[in-house]
């Protein structure tokens, strides 16, 4: 039997030795390893190779060349905007047109809407007739609509805000303004007003709609807790009558160190709520608070003047003078060196430091007995007040009274400055009594008002009706009466989902 041996040529054992001769080459050595041997000075070099193959091949430096601009001419423009969204904003669709064919006719002249529906609201310093013009109304429309409110009452009543629901009829002819078809606001609170045609075509007419309202004050009480404020907020009071409660409160006691935790607060509002579910909060009417042990505190507006009374009659006690300005006292009445004559004399009275313009008020009730120039003083106003006393304010920038002039205590009656022997901004508050000045800070008095005989007896009268209405009487909702049930027409559905176009 003989040997036969394949001598023919193999692509597969080829491979292999190839594939075996690659894998004994050691191309990457790690250079981190066997440092300064000849495997690593090898691996340096094929990095070295490698890095200085990459720099060959790398870009160049300059900058790329864009390509050129595209010429943009008007048909590219015209291109553009056919295909923007801009016409939306126009009112149309955005995209192309497709060409009229002689099947498309011409319309004479675009169709209107039959009617317009809109809303206008009155702007503070705006005028009922300018409003209604500018709305779209005509001009005989509109000195028509402007002549029959003004009979139902003043125009110049009607709040700024309010709503004038509008609704212009189809023109009669090209360039004519729409008719009025009718017209409706809110005019008080207790009245609406409408204005329409009974007939189409017919004459305008006015439509007066009472509503029923209820003045029934609204009491709110509760325990005084952590925060007299939060606690009355909490009851349902609004902010502005805390607010106005507070400050009446805190002319009789000290809210600090009078008030516990543990006392009742007791106010009254002005309140009105109408029969269409509107509310309206007015003035604060009375404030009391329960103390315990000690004597309740009643107090109520009474009077044209809005003056606060005790349940006895005395009115609004004030626990001495206001200060004259809300800066500290710089200088006290008494011999001191003058800071601008540069020798010592009589400082006849106190110098409160303010900044320029800061107001300055009446420290009590009185009466104006000079307003101007008074040498040294500047601009200086003296007042005449009860009990034989009179002030004076010196150094004024302006003054903001005339001679003869009541004021009140609180009231602005100036602006620091520092006019007359000034070294800056500042007053000088002086006082006397039969005419001889006297230190300020040694006054302190109280002023106070009395009722008596019939007034009196009005008076305790009406505290005792306010103090019968019950606590949150008037939040509940008036219960509708026999006629107002019967007008009542339920709302269609179609009518809940219209608009109307708003104008400010």
């Amino acid at each position: 039997m003989s040997d036969k041996r394949d001598t023919g040529f193999s692509l597969a054992t080829l491979r292999d030795q190839l594939s075996a001769r690659i894998a004994s080459v050691d191309f990457a050595p790690d250079l981190g390893s066997e440092i300064g041997s000849r495997r690593w000075f090898r691996g340096l070099g094929t990095f070295v190779g490698l890095s200085a193959a990459a720099l060959a091949f790398w870009p160049s430096f300059a900058p790329l060349e864009a390509a050129p601009p595209a010429h943009v001419d008007d048909a590219v423009r015209s291109e553009y905007r056919s295909q923007m969204i801009l016409p939306l904003a126009l009112g149309a669709d955005s995209g192309r047109r497709m060409g009229a064919t002689s099947l498309v006719e011409p319309l004479a002249q675009a169709p209107e809407r039959p009617r317009i529906e809109l809303v206008a609201t009155l702007s503070r310093g705006d005028d009922f007739e300018r409003m209604l013009r500018r709305a779209g109304l005509g001009r005989e429309d509109t000195q028509l609509v402007t002549d029959m409110v003004g009979r139902a009452m003043p125009l110049g009543e009607i709040e700024p805000g309010t709503r004038i629901d509008i609704v212009l009829g189809r023109r009669n002819g090209t360039g004519e303004p729409r008719p009025l078809e009718e017209l409706a606001f809110r005019a008080r609170f207790d009245l609406e007003l409408s204005v329409g045609r009974l007939d189409e075509g017919g004459p305008l007419t006015l439509v007066r709609k009472p509503i029923r309202v209820d003045d029934t004050p609204l009491r709110i009480r509760g325990v005084v807790g952590d925060s007299l404020y939060r606690s009355a907020r909490a009851a349902g009071a609004p902010a502005s009558a805390v607010q106005a409660y507070l400050k009446t409160l805190g002319q009789h006691v000290n809210l600090d160190r009078e008030i516990r935790s543990t006392d009742t607060f007791d106010f009254i509002i002005a309140h009105r709520r109408a029969a269409t579910g509107e509310r309206q909060a007015g003035q604060l009417l009375y404030a009391g608070v329960e103390r315990g042990d000690k004597p309740r505190v009643q107090l109520m507006r009474w009077g044209t003047d809005g003056e606060f009374y005790e349940a006895s009659g005395v009115g609004e006690q004030r626990g001495g003078l206001m200060a004259p300005v809300p800066g500290r006292m710089s200088s006290r009445y008494g011999m001191r060196r003058h800071p601008i004559l540069g020798y010592r004399r009589m400082h006849a009275g106190l110098d409160y430091k303010a900044r320029h313009g800061t107001p300055i008020v009446a420290v009590t009730d009185g009466r104006v007995l000079s307003a101007g120039r008074a040498g040294g003083c500047g601009n200086a106003v003296k007042l005449r007040h009860d009990g034989g006393i009179d002030t004076r304010y010196c150094h004024m920038s302006r003054m903001a009274v005339d001679r003869g002039q009541r004021v009140r205590r609180g009231q602005v009656i100036g602006y620091v400055g520092s006019t007359g022997l000034s070294t800056g901004p500042h007053l000088h508050y002086e006082m006397y009594r039969g005419g001889r000045s006297i230190d300020p800070a040694s006054v302190k008095y109280v002023t106070r008002a009395q009722l008596s005989g019939a007034e009196l007896a009005r008076f305790k009268g009406a505290l005792e009706k306010l103090r019968q209405v019950e606590a949150g009487a008037a939040l509940a909702e008036l219960a509708p009466t026999a006629s107002e049930t019967a007008a009542e027409t339920p709302q269609r559905e179609i009518d809940k989902v219209e608009r109307k176009e708003t104008l400010r």
